[in-house]
């Protein structure tokens, strides 16, 4: 099983769409994501929350966590998300930073903008690294 951690400084925004939108369309035997951050939020920004929800993503439950050793042991990536010197370092993780504007209190329509950018970059990641879920045939 592959783990992909999506990283940002407050784990309300960027990563929890990257995680979400990943464990949507991963194959679930071949790689899972879990997101965090480096100085986590008190929730989801409602913001992310809306523009999920419009795409039949479900965020309400979803809480901030901070990154942990306990929590990237086993990884084998670390995607970062435009969080610069802030962003965490994992030694022996593949690494990857995708620099995307923090959605925190943006219209709800560049919000969209970013939703979109993720859900692109984390299908090219899965079709890269070949964890699609699987077809069915009728």
């Amino acid at each position: 099983m592959n783990t992909v951690i999506f990283a940002c400084v407050h784990n309300a925004g960027r990563s929890q769409m990257a995680a979400a939108f990943f464990n949507a369309m991963a194959a679930p035997d071949k790689a899972r994501a879990v997101s965090a951050g480096t100085q986590p939020g008190e929730r989801v920004h409602p913001e992310v929350q809306a523009a999920m929800a419009e795409v039949g993503i479900d965020l309400s439950g979803a809480k901030p966590q901070r990154l942990t050793d306990e929590l990237a042991q086993g990884a084998q990536w670390l995607i970062t998300m435009g969080c610069g010197d802030a962003c965490p370092h994992v030694p022996s993780l593949k690494r990857g930073d995708w620099p995307l504007e923090d959605p925190k209190g943006k219209p709800v329509e560049r919000v969209r903008e970013i939703r979109e950018e993720v859900r692109t970059r984390v299908a090219s990641l899965i079709a890269r690294e070949g964890w699609e879920r699987a077809c069915s045939s009728s």
